[in-house]
């Protein structure tokens, strides 16, 4: 098998990954609450973290991390995983499960204005065409929500998720400035800590029994939404020749998760949710491959 081959393989196992983890939220939060949810699978996601790291025999490069490094990754686990999830999670005990994932699904538009608000990176004039419609397609989500009697609303929930996609960006962006840390190394690092924080945070709580299925779930959710995908997706990118087809196989993604969303969960997936989904999609195309071209 080629190395590009390996990519598409280890690409399509984080994409499979990825269409599975909102119907598991949804299933994960009966027996769970967020922080239960977020706790469990924080903590298995960092032990597979750790088994890849010492599979690849990357110990010595957290051994030689600087005291400032310590210190940043020490602060983006309180953003990563312990904010983040945390909204998202309640975003998804809060709304059907079709309408907080593309909701969350635009962080790549949000980013554009973060660059641009922070990083002063003025957003060229085409690229609003992409941001209008990806914003249209989460305003079509949320009015097509009316349209099914069987689905509920809230305002709190869809402004979380929204939320979300904002804190998902900022990871994004802020995570981006230490380049010179290997990935494994710093989500291993960074998710010590927010499993840190997040255990340090349940001694406050009253302590409970959690049911093997509930334990199951929050694992399932901890491996297939964190642990494998992003050691797979990264693999990916590091054995293809051609990293736009292995980016480009992340927006069957959430096509595949309104499926199984339908299958699995049983709502009935709006005609509005396929199209608004669609315009969220196309938006960041738009922006990411031809609003570059169309600049010159």
């Amino acid at each position: 098998m080629t190395q590009d081959n390996k990519a598409i393989v280890y690409a399509a196992i984080a994409v499979l990954s990825w269409s599975t983890v909102a119907s598991a939220f949804k299933i994960a939060l009966r027996y769970l609450s967020s922080f239960e949810l977020l706790l469990v699978a924080s903590c298995t996601a960092f032990l597979i973290f750790l088994f890849t790291l010492l599979a690849r025999n990357k110990w010595k490069g957290v051994k030689n991390l600087s005291a400032s490094q310590w210190r940043w990754f020490a602060l983006l686990g309180l953003l990563n995983p312990v904010t983040y999830y945390l909204v998202l999670f309640r975003a998804y005990d809060l709304l059907p499960a079709q309408v907080a994932q593309p909701v969350n699904y635009s962080w790549p538009i949000l980013l554009l204005i973060l660059f641009s608000l922070f990083a002063g990176q003025s957003i060229p004039k085409i690229k609003y065409v992409g941001m209008l419609l990806s914003l249209g397609g989460v305003v079509l989500i949320s009015a097509g929500t009316g349209l099914s009697d069987k689905l509920e609303f809230s305002v709190t929930g869809f402004l979380l998720a929204f939320l979300s996609a904002f804190l998902w960006a900022g990871y994004w962006m802020v995570s981006n400035k230490r380049k010179e840390v290997d990935a494994i190394i710093a989500l291993t690092v960074t998710f010590f800590f927010g499993s840190a924080y997040l255990l340090i945070a349940s001694l406050w709580m009253e302590p409970v029994v959690l049911p093997i299925q509930a334990l199951l779930s929050g694992m399932y959710v901890g491996a297939f939404e964190i642990g494998i995908p992003f050691v797979c997706f990264g693999m990916a990118i590091q054995l293809t020749s051609n990293a736009t087809l292995v980016n480009q196989m992340c927006y069957l993604s959430p096509f595949l998760s309104l499926f199984l969303i339908h299958l699995v969960l049983g709502e009935q997936v709006v005609w509005t949710t396929y199209a608004g989904l669609l315009l969220i999609v196309v938006g960041i195309i738009f922006n990411q491959y031809l609003a570059p071209r169309l600049k010159h």
